[in-house]
């Protein structure tokens, strides 16, 4: 790995991308009765390239812009399916805007590390670890907010009858653009520094 002052530089450029996905209308596809968000992309990439430790750090941006988004606090609409929570217990509304976003840097690392199997910079891995890192984020935010909607009595039939569309169309759309941007994107950084460490030696 390049020197701290790099990660550091990297690590803040991953944040600032993360909130300006997550803050505005660029991150956030809204669909009405939920949000089709790319917020992940940034946050697997940023853990196979500088490690599970930044992943989580990545991670919870992450849910910071999701509980700002939440809160009405960003250009884009809140999820119609994320309000009745906000209302109803905010403790629960915070677990649901950052557990599953934390779990993406780990399902991530693990992934990439079990794949790659100790190669370095292994570009066949990425693919598989941004996929399982996006359906992560889908599996465990639909399925926590199915658990919340239970816990506070708010009626979840609506929710049971969108999930599985909304699992299918929107999770597979977001693990497929997670794919295809992350491997191109880290292949290029990964060659580039192999271009830099050649001419330092």
């Amino acid at each position: 790995m390049h020197s701290p002052v790099l990660r550091t530089t990297l690590t803040a450029v991953f944040i600032a991308l993360v909130f300006l996905l997550g803050l505005t209308p660029i991150g956030m596809i809204p669909l009405g009765f939920i949000n089709v968000t790319i917020l992940c992309v940034p946050v697997i990439i940023g853990t196979i390239l500088l490690g599970f430790k930044t992943g989580l750090l990545l991670g919870a941006a992450f849910g910071t812009a999701s509980l700002l988004s939440a809160l009405g606090l960003s250009m884009s609409p809140p999820s119609a399916l994320v309000s009745p929570i906000v209302s109803g217990n905010m403790f629960l509304a915070v677990l649901l805007c950052y557990i599953p976003r934390l779990l993406v840097p780990v399902v991530t690392h693990l992934t990439y590390t079990k794949i790659s199997r100790g190669v370095e910079r292994n570009v066949r891995a990425v693919p598989f670890a941004a996929v399982a890192g996006s359906i992560t984020n889908t599996v465990f935010y639909l399925g926590l907010m199915l658990i919340i909607y239970s816990l506070l009595g708010i009626d979840n039939s609506y929710l049971l009858s969108l999930i599985g569309g909304i699992a299918l169309i929107a999770g597979g759309a977001e693990a497929i653009v997670a794919a295809i941007i992350a491997m191109p994107v880290l292949r290029a950084v990964w060659i580039q520094w192999g271009k830099s460490n050649k001419r330092e030696d």
